[in-house]
């Protein structure tokens, strides 16, 4: 069993360092290291992370750590690997780790299954006006006005309507899939062709971002944060949705403009949205906050007992690889 230490200031030692940043649902198994763990649930200040990862010789990151050049000078010329306990990479510096030769690492495939629930639950959240039921039945209200009439909490129809996946890989198709049971069509928006998508028993349509949200009465968005996504749902393209419509983020925040969004929902102009990432992660955008047509939660896309400790294992064999000087699996950089 690896020695283990939740202290904040590394001690020199010979001993290969691994350091875990979050707090994880598995016991950490990487024999002839040792292994350092974050102290609670919470992340570190900055300066404590810095000093926390100094003499890595693996670091297993999560996705709100931004491993940059700061990072990398911290962790000092020793680190070999980051392993990153998520599918995205965007909050690394895959450039300044290539030049410094350092392995990097992901978990794909273990986030879809999980991702793709949280994205229907949010669809279904927001059309069915859950969280707007939940606090009236939890309310003094209910029990006071008596049972509900024919015409209070409407929400609105899914079954047989058209929703538009944006990012054509494993989420945005576990996604689709789900939709089969609702009569749903899908519509995929993807830089290059994805037969998947269009065989059975998807049968999905390529189209571009601009006939797809002009179709469309669900937009869900699976795309990874690139230079080119960046702000892909502004106030253009957001105001080429369907009225009526709802738009699901469980990819990353920045890829939606808030202050758009907000706008469009205030007006009514899209019947509601639900998101699982921010713009500004963590902080949600005051003007969500308030909406009762928007129902948010904390980044949880992946937050399954079963799929957070498959990606534990995952990131736990990359680092093992790595010190066993063995080939190393879900390497990207």
């Amino acid at each position: 069993m690896p020695a283990s230490s939740s202290a904040l200031t590394p001690s020199p030692t010979s001993v290969p360092v691994v350091v875990i940043t979050r707090a994880v649902p598995l016991e950490p198994v990487i024999a002839g290291a040792q292994v350092r763990t974050v102290p609670g649930m919470r992340a570190l200040p900055r300066a404590e992370l810095l000093a926390f990862v100094r003499g890595a010789t693996v670091a297993v990151t999560w996705v709100s750590e931004k491993v940059n050049e700061e990072f990398l000078d911290a962790a000092g010329p020793q680190l070999k690997a980051v392993c990153n306990y998520a599918v995205g990479t965007d909050n690394i510096d895959l450039e300044a780790c290539r030049r410094r030769g350092v392995i990097v690492t992901n978990t794909p495939h273990a986030v879809t299954e999980g991702t793709a629930n949280i994205a229907w639950a949010l669809l279904l959240a927001v059309a069915r006006r859950v969280v707007e039921g939940d606090r009236y039945a939890r309310s003094e209200a209910y029990a006071k006005e008596g049972p509900l009439a024919p015409a209070e909490f409407l929400g609105t129809d899914i079954t047989g309507k058209t929703m538009l996946i944006v990012g054509a890989g494993r989420i945005g198709y576990a996604t689709a899939l789900r939709g089969i049971g609702f009569g749903v069509r899908t519509l995929y928006v993807a830089r290059s062709r994805h037969l998947d998508f269009e065989t059975a028993p998807v049968c999905a349509q390529r189209v571009t971002l601009e006939e797809g949200l002009r179709g469309a009465d669900i937009v869900s968005i699976h795309t990874p944060l690139t230079p080119e996504t960046r702000g892909l749902f502004n106030a253009r393209t957001i105001g080429m949705m369907k009225r009526g419509s709802i738009l699901i983020n469980t990819a990353r925040g920045p890829i939606v403009e808030e202050a758009a969004l907000v706008d469009a929902l205030r007006e009514g102009r899209i019947y509601g949205a639900g998101l699982d990432v921010y713009e500004k992660e963590p902080v949600v955008h005051p003007g969500l906050i308030g909406l009762t047509n928007c129902v948010l939660t904390p980044h949880v896309g992946s937050g399954e007992e079963k799929y957070r400790r498959i990606m534990g294992e995952m990131a736990f064999a990359s680092a093992r690889a790595v010190l066993a000087g063995e080939q190393v699996p879900h390497r990207v950089v």
